[in-house]
C-alpha cells in the first residue's frame, strides 16, 4: 500500500489517480495522519504543496521516522522536503516555474535511469535548492538542461527519491515510466 501525504495542493489528487496505477492509494492531509495507515504502508509520498518544507514540522517528523525503513517518494515540496531533512537549504530562485515545461537530462552514472537521457517535463516552483548539497547516500540524478537547477534526487541504498518537478502533470512525457521504475525497485 503506498500511503499519500497531502499538503494541501491542488495536484495531490492527480498524484493519487497516478500511483494507484500501480498499489492501492491511501491520502490523508498532513495535519491528519493515520498511525495505522504509516505503519501498513511499503511506499510513503510526500505530495506537492504551498510554501517552504519548514512549515510541514509533521511530514519533518514522519521523513527522519521512516527513513531507511519504508521506500519514501518526494514531488515538488516532498522533494524540497527531502532535502530540508538532510541538512539542504532551499531558497527562493530568480525565475517563478508555475505551468513550464522543461527538458531535464539524467546527470548520473548512480541513477536509476540511463545517464544523459532526456524527459520533458511539468514544472510548478519558486524554490530550489541551494548548491552545493552534499549528504550521504544522495545523488543529484536529474538537472534542468538551461538553468542546471537540480530536478531528482536518489538515494538507492535507503529507497529514498525525489522529483522537483511533477511526473502526474500532463506537461510530463512519460511520467507513469518514471513512478513505474522507482516503484519497481
Amino acid at each position: 500500500m503506498i500511503y499519500i501525504i497531502d499538503h494541501k495542493d491542488s495536484f495531490t489528487f492527480n498524484v493519487v489517480h497516478q500511483f494507484s496505477l500501480f498499489d492501492n492509494v491511501e491520502c490523508d492531509d498532513y495535519s491528519e495522519i493515520k498511525e495505522d495507515k504509516l505503519n501498513k504502508a511499503s511506499t510513503i509520498i510526500f505530495s506537492p504543496g504551498p510554501g517552504s518544507p519548514k512549515d510541514y514540522k509533521t511530514t519533518s517528523k514522519i521523513y527522519k521516522r521512516f527513513k531507511n525503513k519504508k521506500k519514501i517518494i518526494g514531488i515538488c515540496l516532498g522533494f524540497q522536503q527531502i532535502l530540508y531533512c538532510e541538512g539542504g537549504k532551499i531558497i527562493e530562485q530568480n525565475k517563478i516555474y508555475h505551468g513550464y515545461q522543461s527538458k531535464i537530462k539524467v546527470v548520473s552514472k548512480n541513477s536509476l535511469f540511463k545517464k544523459n537521457t532526456n524527459f520533458v517535463v511539468g514544472r510548478y516552483h519558486s524554490l530550489k535548492l541551494k548548491e552545493p548539497f552534499r549528504a550521504k547516500n544522495f545523488d543529484i540524478t536529474m538537472r534542468c538542461a538551461n538553468s542546471n537547477v537540480a530536478m531528482a534526487i536518489e538515494n538507492n541504498k535507503e529507497k529514498i527519491y525525489g522529483f522537483q518537478f511533477h511526473p502526474e502533470s500532463f506537461l510530463t512525457i512519460n511520467g507513469n515510466l518514471l513512478i513505474k521504475k522507482i516503484l519497481s525497485t
